[in-house]
């Protein structure tokens, strides 16, 4: 994130009502920063500071000491940071490249559980994988109320085409919303065929005998990773993208005392000292590791992810699909994305890379697999590809299985003699309580981090964006700034409660209607 967005993105969180709220929409600040809570079940934020440009957090980290320094700007990495410095423990973070700019802006956007993870763990009476699906389903609870400008509910369908299947999916997906418990964001439920084909009507008709529709969380992953970010500096991290680290230093006794950075910007290196260094590079662990100890063991095996993006008309509005059983039993999900479909994943070893590319043969492999499921109406083209991205996910190896398919999506926090705390493996989903584990090792394993509050605080902690955030905001927008009705709801979903304070920046069009905001694009509600 560059220090212009740092700076566009500026103020404090939302004012219910009245005089604050005026200030507010005036200033793009909250005058007192109130406590506010807008999601059932959320924590108050209290007081919380100005955002920084990217300057002033350059400053600090050139200037001051830390407790504890992360390395990576992704989910993991962001979480950390805010779980860090929430407990009152001085933090600094540091990303090579954007912040998401990686791993976690190239997901299939969902906030799941891991349907699939279920079925391996009843089957194979795996209790690991059953506790990682009721920790990620839990966190899917707490996400969608922590960021609900970034987060909802969407159900998908789970076509089945043989009698006998219904009633064994049917109780798979009921296990899922029991294990939920509570937790469950809608039940389950089972629809005909001439119901499943109202809903979804490209589904393929042949041999058609109903569907289950379950509900799982959807995101916009980079803003999600974007507001961990400006959350943490919010409350006090120092955080900056586009500076790398360089080498690990350490200390007489082989502790780490700091690392030797450098601003990829303007070139500049210097030593920043930190009590404590967490390694949540993702793909890029193993190569942290190895600033530590050049005779590390790797613990990470890269796997490649590939979505494709194809026209809206290829799915339904509000419903997702999801297939199973594909050819060579990976699964395949059609998802709604911005009036878009997004259809994904694949799961094949890769080498790490800064920029892995989707192959032909990736793609063509989705297309095939969404041929089977779609009616004949429906002409599946290369040509409908609008676009296709490959994300690389940092699996944790396990030597006793073969294939990145059978590598569950669990995590490790290892701790090594001269103190770097690595986080890898994990999900999207879980990256909350992956941090929680993380910040406990760290302040474990090193005496001199000494927490005001030991105890973690960001279970229910509001994000970015989201303390006076409604789902009817956007119409505000409309009414005070004159913006299109889908512009303003892009911004309510994309900014949260910080939409007006983005809006204020837009420039007048000239015209009767819309009185401001002028369009990057089109087709698009960018401006």
């Amino acid at each position: 994130m560059t220090s212009k967005l740092y700076n566009l993105i500026v103020g404090g969180a939302s004012v219910s009502a009245g005089a604050y709220f005026t200030t507010w929409l005036l200033t793009g600040e909250n005058p007192t920063q109130l406590q506010t809570v807008q999601a059932e079940g959320a924590k108050k934020t209290g007081r919380l500071r100005t955002l920084p440009p990217r300057s002033t957090q350059i400053q600090s980290l050139h200037s001051e000491e830390f407790d504890v320094l992360i390395i990576g700007g992704g989910a993991t990495g962001a979480g950390c940071a805010i779980d860090s410095v929430t407990r009152g423990l001085k933090t600094a973070l540091v990303e090579l490249d954007d912040f998401a700019s990686g791993t976690s802006s190239r997901s299939t956007k969902l906030i799941h559980g891991g349907v699939r993870y279920l079925q391996k763990a009843i089957l194979n009476l795996d209790l690991e994988q059953y506790k990682m699906v009721k920790e990620a389903l839990h966190e899917r609870s707490s996400m969608l109320k922590t960021a609900p400008h970034l987060t909802h509910a969407i159900p998908i369908m789970l076509p089945v085409y043989e009698w006998w299947k219904v009633p064994y999916y049917w109780v798979g997906i009921k296990a899922y919303d029991l294990v939920a418990g509570s937790k469950t964001v809608k039940s389950s439920y089972y629809l005909s065929k001439n119901e499943a084909l109202e809903i979804f009507p490209m589904l393929k008709k042949n041999k058609l005998v109903g569907a289950i529709v379950y509900h799982d969380g959807q995101q916009d992953d980079a803003r999600m990773c974007l507001a961990l970010a400006l959350t943490a500096t919010r409350y006090g991290a120092t955080v900056a993208n586009h500076v790398k680290a360089i080498n690990i230093l350490k200390d007489e006794n082989g502790k780490i005392c700091g690392a030797h950075l450098r601003d990829e910007l303007t070139g500049k290196e210097w030593d920043v000292k930190a009590k404590c260094i967490i390694n949540a590079a993702g793909p890029f662990t193993d190569s942290v590791r190895k600033m530590d100890d050049s005779n590390t063991k790797e613990i990470c095996t890269p796997s490649k992810g590939v979505h494709i993006v194809l026209p809206g008309y290829y799915s339904p509005e509000q419903m997702g699909l999801l297939d199973p059983e594909t050819s060579d039993g990976r699964v395949i999900f059609f998802l709604p994305w911005q009036k878009h479909t997004l259809s994904g994943t694949t799961d094949s070893p890769c080498d790490v890379t800064y920029h892995p590319t989707p192959t032909e043969e990736e793609i063509s492999f989705i297309l095939n697999e969404i041929k089977n499921y779609l009616n004949s109406d429906v002409e599946v083209r290369r040509g409908d590809v609008l676009s296709a991205w490959g994300g690389i996910r940092p699996l944790v190896s396990d030597p006793n299985k073969g294939d990145t398919q059978s590598l569950a999506r669990n995590h490790i926090v290892h701790v090594s003699k001269s103190n770097l705390v690595t986080i890898a493996g994990g999900k999207w989903t879980t990256y909350r309580s992956m941090a929680q584990e993380t910040i406990d090792a760290a302040i474990k394993a090193v005496p001199e981090l000494k927490p005001t509050k030991p105890e973690c605080q960001t279970d229910g902690l509001q994000l970015e964006g989201s303390h006076g955030w409604t789902p009817t905001m956007y119409i505000r927008l409309v009414q005070d700034f004159g913006l299109e009705c889908e512009v303003a709801q892009h911004l309510a979903t994309s900014y949260g409660d910080r939409a007006f304070a983005v809006a204020k920046l837009a420039n007048l069009t000239g015209k009767r209607w819309p009185v401001i905001g002028n369009k990057i694009h089109p087709e698009f509600p960018i401006h």
